[in-house]
């Protein structure tokens, strides 16, 4: 091999390209996880018949000074074209190829109308051919790079962002460029895997996952490097540890001895919500979360680590739930800890049943949260939650949030009281129960409905009570009587009345309630065993009531 200056590179570029002594190599890429091939890149070679061949950083540069390199890439597609072209027509398989397009094709108008041309003369489906720009080349320049990734776009190409994280505006070009997928430059990895190039590495391929834009990683050389990114869940890799790049007749040795396999998308999102305009801020899904809903949340649950990590909450979250924590310290201080065991399970099994019904699941949880402004303090949370996107064994969930601690404690001392009252009848030989006086209904106390084996609701109250002889007829027209009064709004009413076929006396009586406008709305009744004394001074009652000891005492 001999360099070739300057001048001798530019006179022999017509022979190079009319005699194909500029020719194209491929290098695979590859699913490191099964060690099937998912694509190719075209890299450009150049072979003199007299000098041999030519580095590609010696004749590249001489190209773009002496504007020859859009030809060059021209012909490279058009070679490529033909390749796919000849494997099509013999029925064997192909896998996409990427081919380059340099600032100074972006540069060029026609450039893409070009080689729209060229694939239209071969017929070759667009779907197996990818454009892939460099990083460096939308630098200074990102509004005609747009321009041209919509028209490749607009003609159905995939484009591929060539060289990511070399340069030194990386994320702000990946924010305005709508690339389909990215090359990630092995730069970070080289060598030993540092706890910042492992930090700043894994990160990208987060942020891919929920662009939804798959990631193969260049110049892979090490198993290591494959395994390392495998276990991130990056597993498209092209470089030297699986095929340097070759020319055409080795490159089809590998087609045919490999498997091959189409690559798969970065994320799953649900049909019936866009998951990742939660990301955009001028989104309508992204108004609807800040203004419109309840307090809720976005977070991702790794199902392969059972970790749960919150990306985003709302203001309604933050005064919910958040006692006294900024947006950024619920974020950041999220985690298992604030969970007791049986808590820490109702929670887990949740987002399980979540993601196995993929529809909605609810749970209430205890947590306990300290924070500099409250304290320690006990709150109860009431989640529901739903799957709306999945990347791998990372799963984005949305959930709706309620702080229910007042209504729960509120519940409980009901209910305690309720528990005190229910032992204290039982004790008492008292009966209770609630007069609808406008539906004319009537709800019984527990005993009632154990005693007297009443239904939880009586309606036409006081006929039901009549008709089963709880209230003996000759008392029956004086008992419809009182409920005709208490509908006049009475304020209160007692009498001494045989209850029961057993007669047994009780003292009955009503209270009314009233609403703000002075109408009565509900009267509370009670019947309490009246006890009798006997000739010895010893207290007494009737024995049974319907076969129930209504002793006191009992």
């Amino acid at each position: 091999m001999c360099k070739m200056t300057e001048q001798e590179l530019i006179e022999s570029f017509p022979d190079a390209i009319k005699y194909n002594h500029i020719f194209v190599y491929y290098q695979p890429q590859v699913n490191h996880n099964t060690g099937r091939m998912i694509g190719a890149e075209a890299l450009i070679r150049w072979k003199h018949p007299v000098y041999g061949i030519q580095y590609p950083s010696d004749f590249i540069p001489i190209l773009e000074k002496n504007n020859l390199i859009i030809e060059a890439d021209i012909h490279v597609f058009r070679t490529v074209c033909d390749f796919i072209k000849r494997r099509l027509d013999a029925g064997l398989e192909i896998v996409p190829i990427s081919v380059n397009m340099s600032r100074y094709d972006i540069y060029n108008n026609d450039y893409v109308d070009r080689i729209e041309e060229i694939r239209k003369e071969y017929d070759v489906p667009v779907k197996y051919l990818r454009i892939e720009i460099t990083e460096s080349s939308a630098i200074g320049g990102i509004e005609l790079v747009k321009n041209v990734l919509e028209k490749l776009h607009s003609y159905g190409y995939l484009v591929e962002m060539d060289d990511f994280g070399s340069g030194y505006s990386s994320l702000n070009i990946l924010k305005d460029l709508a690339v389909d997928i990215i090359k990630l430059d092995m730069v970070f990895l080289r060598g030993a895997v540092t706890e910042r190039g492992g930090i700043i590495v894994t990160s990208i391929v987060q942020m891919a996952r929920w662009l939804n834009t798959p990631i193969i990683v260049e110049g892979v050389e090490t198993v290591e490097q494959a395994d390392y990114m495998k276990s991130i869940g990056c597993n498209y890799i092209q470089g030297y540890l699986y095929a340097k790049p070759m020319d055409e007749d080795n490159f089809v040795k590998k087609l045919d001895d490999m498997n091959h396999e189409v690559m798969a998308p970065a994320i799953d999102l649900i049909d019936n919500l866009e998951a990742g305009k939660f990301w955009n801020p001028k989104s309508l899904e992204t108004l609807i979360f800040s203004n419109y809903v309840g307090a809720a949340a976005v977070f991702t649950y790794d199902s392969s680590k059972k970790r749960v990590e919150i990306i985003r909450v709302n203001n309604k979250y933050v005064k919910e739930v958040g006692l006294g924590r900024s947006e950024k310290q619920i974020i950041k201080d999220h985690s298992w800890k604030d969970f007791d065991e049986e808590n820490y399970k109702i929670y887990g099994d949740t987002i399980k049943r979540a993601v196995k019904s993929g529809e909605e699941e609810t749970c209430e949880t205890w947590r306990k949260i300290c924070t500099d402004m409250c304290g320690e303090d006990r709150v109860c949370i009431k989640t529901e939650m739903r799957v709306i996107g999945r990347t791998g064994d990372i799963y984005m969930l949305y959930a709706m949030v309620h702080n229910i601690t007042e209504e729960k404690k509120s519940y409980s001392e009901l209910y305690e009281s309720e528990r005190r009252f229910r032992f204290a009848s039982e004790q008492a030989n008292v009966y209770a129960w609630e007069y609808d006086i406008r539906n004319k209904e009537m709800r019984p106390c527990f005993r009632c409905m154990r005693d007297l084996k009443l239904p939880p609701l009586l309606k036409n109250y006081p006929e039901p009570a009549i008709e089963v002889g709880i209230f003996p007829p000759d008392y029956a027209d004086m008992y419809r009587d009182w409920h005709k009064q208490l509908e006049k709004g009475v304020d209160h009413l007692e009498a001494i009345i045989p209850l029961t076929v057993g007669r047994v006396p009780f003292h009955v009586r009503y209270t009314t309630e009233y609403d703000e406008n002075g109408k009565p709305i509900k009267a509370y009744g009670s019947a309490t065993l009246v006890i009798e004394e006997d000739e010895k001074g010893e207290t007494d009652g009737a024995e049974k009531i319907d076969g129930v000891e209504a002793n006191a005492g009992n």
